[in-house]
């Protein structure tokens, strides 16, 4: 790691910019990407380094910076956009980009704010050093990942198709844990796949009329007879290859105590998180019907998020999920569907992260993982560009409540490690 590095400036640095990049409210919908657009614009600019927009739709725009050769560059990926909060839930502003206690608070601060600054800073430090490329860089901001990203990457390989020309993509999908199993073993991850989303929506049309006379038509009745039957519909439990590396090397570690995949079973009917990684999922998130409590409602409808392991046909899904429904009143829309997708395990982006690791953090491991979620890693697999999820914090297991969740938080020490760990795996890998 150079010497010449002021770790502790830059610490501060990413702290204040985090700070200020959570304050920036891009909760989706409506997303107002824009707005972090602009911020990320400022700062690239204060450093001399160009950069591209390009706006998706009113106020949704995403941004593109370059440096080195163009040829087999290393994307650094991000998104600009974060879930909606339930500020009754937060103890702090969830806007407000608190520091207390060692950490900033905010949403997104690890979904994924705090890594675009990790990778921010990584892509400026390179440019402050001028440090010499034998291949290139892209700080690539993007928006709407969280709905999907429609007016983010997947628009961006419609409109601007030049901006996803590179050889390797870095992205969000894999924590590094610390504390798993009672040990303080730190567990650096690397997700070269992901599950694959297939969103659904179901909707049952009836006979409208008055509460008082209930007349055998009622589509909120058929509706809920129908995710009945799905909720009781049994997924395979299926330990894909991915995941049987992912269970070998925190056996390795030290992390788990499993041993073939009986084990890998029974730990899964314990673990949801261990379930959700080796079975097709399906979550009811939504239902709407009805306009008062004395109406028969005419229309009733419910939402699936279904989560599929990447070598999983969604046409046999869907057609084995009618067969279990069973009822020709119940309409299935595919809200949203996407391809699977696997990056190589072995490579060379694992190795340097292996060896960077290594030299940095003592006793350190990397274990392979399968990201339950999706991320716009999926794209550029599916167009043949390796991608890999890695984020290169040590969070605890208990802070991972905070994706999705209430008072989330990222640590200053985190920022730091993540930054230096980052920093020396592009460099080692783009460096002349």
């Amino acid at each position: 790691m150079p010497t010449s590095i002021d770790w502790e400036s830059v610490t501060r640095e990413a702290t204040v910019l985090l700070q200020e990049y959570v304050r920036i409210d891009t909760s989706n919908p409506p997303g107002n990407e824009a707005k972090a657009v602009e911020w990320l614009g400022q700062v690239l600019a204060a450093e001399g380094i160009a950069f591209e927009t390009a706006e998706s739709a009113p106020g949704r725009s995403n941004l593109i910076a370059r440096m080195g050769p163009p040829a087999d560059a290393v994307c650094l990926l991000n998104h600009t956009d974060v879930v909606p909060v339930e500020r009754e839930y937060w103890n702090r502003d969830p806007f407000g980009g608190e520091l207390a206690d060692g950490f900033v608070y905010g949403r997104g601060t690890l979904d994924m704010k705090g890594m675009g600054i990790i990778e921010l800073l990584t892509f400026v430090l390179l440019k402050r050093r001028g440090v010499a490329l034998r291949r290139g860089i892209i700080f690539l901001a993007a928006a709407d990942e969280e709905a999907g990203s429609a007016y983010g990457v997947s628009w961006i390989e419609k409109h601007r198709p030049e901006w996803l020309a590179c050889g390797l993509v870095i992205n969000e999908g894999a924590y590094g844990l610390t504390g798993i199993g009672g040990r303080d073993t730190p567990l650096f991850q690397i997700a070269p796949s992901e599950k694959v989303p297939f969103w659904l929506q179901l909707t049952v049309r009836g006979r409208p009329g008055h509460g008082s006379v209930p007349h055998g038509d009622n589509c909120a009745e058929h509706l809920v007879r129908a995710l009945d039957r799905v909720a009781g519909w049994t997924q395979e439990l299926r330990p894909t290859p991915l995941m049987l590396a992912h269970v070998e090397a925190m056996n390795a570690a030290g992390a788990m105590s499993t041993s073939g995949v009986a084990d890998i079973l029974k730990a899964a009917e314990r673990s949801p998180a261990l379930r959700a990684r080796i079975s097709n999922t399906i979550s009811l998130t939504t239902m709407n019907t009805g306009i008062k409590v004395n109406v028969i409602p005419a229309v009733a409808t419910a939402t699936l998020d279904c989560r599929l392991l990447p070598d999983v046909d969604p046409d046999g899904f869907l057609a084995e999920l009618k067969r279990v429904i069973d009822d020709d009143r119940v309409t299935i829309e595919v809200l949203n569907r996407f391809e699977g997708g696997e990056s190589p395990l072995e490579s060379e982006f694992a190795r340097v992260v292996r060896e960077v690791v290594a030299d940095m953090v003592e006793g350190s491991q990397v274990v392979p993982e399968l990201t339950s979620g999706f991320t716009d890693s999926r794209i550029y697999r599916s167009r043949g560009v390796p991608a890999y999820g890695f984020v290169p914090c040590l969070v605890q297991p208990e802070d991972l409540a905070g994706v999705h969740g209430h008072n989330e938080r990222l640590s200053v020490d985190n920022l730091r490690l993540g930054i230096q760990v980052l920093y020396e795996v592009v460099r080692r890998l783009c460096a002349a």
